[in-house]
């Protein structure tokens, strides 16, 4: 009895504290000192995998770090949940080899409400070490034992879901004020990272039935530059398809896993979801196997609606931004875009040392025309060469209607004579095109810059590519003339 009320006693330390590492300290401490222990280990059930996994240990224990499921003296305590005593090892087939000095060993299940957390694994060097009083004493001991480890997990589970709250409030603050699409990108990935144990996140959106990758912000080595389209066969692929986040813990073990980044190991994919439109996921990396908590994945999920919501509200705000500068009549971009535009492209051809080439493009004629066919058809014609423009140009390319027949586009990275053979393209093209009830064909005159080879500004550039336009019109129309050419043709007549 007095042995009892001491093993009481000392077990009131294990529950006097709610930090999961320091029970531990402490049921080792009593396995130690109360029970003369040479080797002991505390193994807790890794709830993704069902291994045990050595926690804390002193002695020889470590030669089994991670014992798999089912496997060993413990995984047989685990199965009867009773204590498991073998008194020789080397005569039960249930015995792990480990330390060759190892002689016996008594492990006994942690259980909490009928549930298997862990196991206290004892080793000695001497054979049939363990008597009935001690396996009896030790049996009352890993109920105390198994209480503190309980109460300090339920502990920390709170203290993780208050902490995710916090996050979510936070990055929901931050998203709410957030319109522009690359701030709000950027911003959740920082918060999410400060937030959350995660080494690498990356956002992916669609864009038609195509993922690109949009932001990515972390500690490991990206192998997707931003901008590029993204495989749909993989895992994120996957999440977007079920619209059901995906987990996988140990990327080797899956084919289908793509690779975001070098060093990841557990990848979590979120599908970014509103009122059921799919915008895209969210994928969340971790350099560590079993990097990822399966009960952390609703909190994740609920940022992630909060950020489908602010992504699609972005949208939102650029495709109303965008409608103030689109043309009323022919839906491309206008002259107010062009102005915006062509500060940026010069800006940026200047901070890189590329091309940029400007052609301005007028319809010949135009006024005759519209008297002769009627304003109606005449605006038909502009819709037309609107979409014959759109349809041969690059997606980075810009036209706008400049205003009235003319149009104006943006090449970047683009020479001067390669500009030309673009403008002269669209010249042929509209000059053989069919126009419904236009009895004669339709031709246009373009000018051709580029910087910084004819200006090294925005005013600059427009004029000398107006002047080449001019000079098209005053040799014939029907024409692509270079800024080069113009400029030669003005000289000879001075």
């Amino acid at each position: 009895m007095q042995k009892v009320a001491i093993l009481y006693d000392a077990s009131q330390a294990i529950m006097s504290t709610f930090d999961l590492d320091e029970v531990l300290s402490s049921i080792l401490s009593i396995l130690r000192d109360y029970f003369q222990m040479q080797n002991a280990g505390v193994l807790l059930i890794d709830p993704v995998t069902g291994d045990l996994v050595v926690r804390s240990d002193f002695g020889r224990i470590q030669n089994h770090k991670i014992v798999p499921k089912g496997a060993g003296i413990t995984g047989a305590a685990i199965k009867l949940k009773r204590p498991v005593y073998a008194p020789d090892v080397q005569k039960d087939s249930r015995y792990l080899q480990g330390d060759p000095k190892t002689k016996s060993e008594l492990a006994i299940p942690l259980i909490v409400r009928d549930e298997v957390v862990g196991v206290l694994d004892m080793q000695s060097d001497t054979v049939d070490f363990f008597d009935k009083e001690t396996i009896d004493l030790m049996t009352l001991f890993s109920t105390q034992a198994s209480i503190g480890i309980e109460n300090a997990r339920l502990y920390s589970r709170e203290r993780r879901r208050a902490q995710q709250m916090e996050a979510i409030n936070a990055v929901a603050r931050q998203t709410t004020a957030l319109v522009e699409l690359d701030n709000l990108l950027h911003t959740v990935c920082k918060e999410m990272l400060e937030r959350f144990p995660i080494d690498q996140i990356s956002i992916l959106l669609l864009d038609g039935s195509d993922l690109y990758e949009r932001a990515h912000m972390g500690r490991l080595t990206p192998t997707v530059e931003i901008g590029t389209r993204v495989a749909t066969t993989g895992l994120a692929g996957r999440a977007l398809e079920t619209s059901q986040p995906v987990l996988v813990n140990d990327v080797t073990k899956r084919a289908e896993f793509i690779r975001g980044s070098v060093e990841v190991r557990s990848e979590l994919c979120l599908p970014l979801i509103i009122f059921g439109e799919k915008l895209g996921v969210i994928v969340l990396g971790s350099a560590k196997t079993n990097g990822f908590i399966l009960e952390d994945v609703p909190a994740l999920e609920s940022l992630a609606d909060i950020c489908a919501a602010a992504i699609q509200n972005a949208r939102h705000f650029e495709r109303t931004k965008q409608l103030a500068y689109l043309d009323g009549l022919t839906g491309i971009f206008n002259r107010r875009f062009f102005e915006m535009r062509i500060q940026e492209e010069i800006q940026r051809a200047g901070r890189y040392e590329t091309e940029l080439s400007v052609v301005m493009l007028d319809l010949d004629h135009f006024k005759r025309l519209n008297d002769e066919f009627g304003h109606l058809l005449g605006d038909e014609v502009l819709r037309q060469v609107s979409t014959i423009f759109q349809s041969h140009l690059r997606k980075g390319d810009v036209c706008c209607r400049y205003g009235g027949e003319e149009f104006a586009l943006l090449l970047p990275n683009t020479s001067t004579e390669n500009a030309i053979e673009v403008a002269e393209k669209l010249r042929r093209t509209v000059e053989t095109w069919l126009f419904p009830g236009v009895a004669r064909p339709v031709t246009l005159s373009a000018g051709v810059a580029g910087f910084p080879q004819h200006g090294k500004n925005r005013d600059e550039v427009i004029a000398a590519a107006d002047s080449a336009l001019y000079s098209a019109k005053q040799n014939g129309r029907n024409r692509v003339t270079s800024a080069t050419v113009a400029a030669r043709s003005a000289a000879s007549e001075d």
